[in-house]
C-alpha cells in the first residue's frame, strides 16, 4: 500500500523547514513502489477490491466491440460503464506497476469524469506525480492543488466511497503545506472527520486506521511549543494520546497482519512513549526482521535497529 516520506511534518511546518517534530509527513505507506506520500498495496486503497478479478471479464468485452451496443440508449449506458470499467482496470494496472506518470497521463484525459472511482485515481495519482523528486517545484504545487480538487469532486460524487474520503485527507494534508500555520492546524479537525468516516465506511481497510494512529500519535507527541502556538491560534486545538495512537495501530494490524513495516515500527515507538520496553522491544525487533521491498523498509529496519542497540546500550 503508501503514508511515508513526509508523514512526520503533515500539517503545521512546511516543505523543507519542518523541525524534527510529529508532524505528519509523505512517505510511502506499504508502497509497492519507489515513492509517493501513503502509497498503497493491494486491494485496501483501490476502493473496489474485485478491480483485478474484473479485468479479464471487460478485455473481453472490449475486444468483442461495445460498439455492437450503441443501438439503445440502454446500451449506450452498458457502453459507458463499460468504457470507465476499462480506464479504472488500466489505471490499476499502472499504478500497482509503479507507472506514475504514465498513470497521470492516462487518467487526466478523463479529468471531466463525473465517476468518483476515477477522480480519486486521479487525485492519487497526481499527488504521486508532485511526490517525484524530479518534478519542478511550482509544478509540485499546481499538482498539490489539483489533487485536492479532484479528491473533493471524487467526495462530491459519491460520498460512500471510503477511498475518496482518504484521499481528500491525504491531499487537503499536502495543501497545508503552502497555506500557513492556522490553515494547517485548522485542517487538521477535517482531515480526523475524514479518516475516521473512511474507517466508518470500510472497517477492514487497514492504511486508514493506520492513518488514524499516526494523526493521534503525531498530537500527542506534540512539543510544548507547538501547543503554545495552536492554542494561540484555538481554543481547543487537535490533541490525543499515546494510548488513542496504540489502539488504532493494533486494530490496523489486527485487520491485516504484519501489512506495513511501519506499522510494526510505530507500535514498537509507541510502547517506547508508554515506558514498556518489552513489548517495544517485541515491536521493533519484528520491524528489523520485516522483509525490505521497497527503500522505505529499509530505513525502518534501519531505525528499529539503532532503537533496540539504544536499549542494550542502556543495560
Amino acid at each position: 500500500m503508501a503514508l511515508a516520506a513526509r508523514l512526520w511534518s503533515f500539517l503545521l511546518w512546511g516543505r523543507g523547514a519542518a523541525p524534527r517534530g510529529p508532524w505528519l509527513t509523505t512517505g510511502t505507506l506499504g508502497s509497492r513502489g519507489r515513492y509517493g506520500f501513503w502509497r498503497f498495496r493491494g486491494s485496501e486503497v483501490m476502493g473496489n477490491p474485485g478491480t483485478f478479478k474484473r479485468g479479464l471479464l471487460f478485455s473481453a468485452l472490449s475486444y468483442l466491440g461495445f460498439g455492437t451496443y450503441q443501438v439503445t440508449p440502454q446500451a449506450a449506458v452498458v457502453h459507458a460503464t463499460g468504457k470507465v470499467e476499462e480506464i479504472l482496470e488500466q489505471a490499476d494496472y499502472l499504478y500497482e506497476s509503479g507507472e506514475t506518470e504514465k498513470l497521470y497521463q492516462l487518467l487526466t484525459q478523463y479529468k471531466e469524469s463525473e465517476d468518483a472511482e476515477l477522480l480519486w485515481r486521479l487525485a492519487r495519482a497526481s499527488r504521486d506525480v508532485a511526490q517525484l523528486s524530479r518534478t519542478p517545484e511550482e509544478e509540485k504545487k499546481l499538482l498539490v492543488y489539483e489533487a485536492l480538487e479532484y479528491a473533493k469532486r471524487a467526495l462530491e460524487k459519491n460520498e460512500s466511497s471510503f477511498a475518496a474520503h482518504k484521499w481528500y485527507a491525504i491531499c487537503l494534508s499536502d495543501v497545508g503545506d503552502y497555506e500557513g500555520i492556522k490553515v494547517k492546524i485548522a485542517n487538521a479537525y477535517i482531515i480526523k472527520e475524514h479518516f475516521e468516516k473512511a474507517i466508518e465506511l470500510n472497517p477492514k481497510d487497514a492504511t486508514s486506521i493506520h492513518l488514524m494512529g499516526i494523526w493521534c500519535y503525531t498530537f500527542a507527541e506534540m512539543p510544548w511549543y507547538q501547543r503554545r502556538i495552536a492554542k494561540m491560534l484555538f481554543a481547543t486545538p487537535p490533541s490525543s494520546t499515546y494510548e488513542e495512537a496504540l489502539g488504532y495501530f493494533h486494530r490496523a494490524e489486527q485487520v491485516d497482519p504484519n501489512f506495513y513495516s511501519k506499522n510494526l515500527l510505530l507500535l514498537g515507538k509507541t510502547y517506547l512513549k508508554l515506558h514498556n520496553k518489552k513489548l517495544a522491544a517485541f515491536w521493533l525487533m519484528r520491524a528489523k526482521d520485516y522483509p525490505a521491498h521497497t527503500e522505505e523498509d529499509k530505513q525502518i529496519q534501519t531505525e528499529a535497529a539503532q532503537l533496540l542497540t539504544g536499549f542494550s546500550d542502556k543495560n
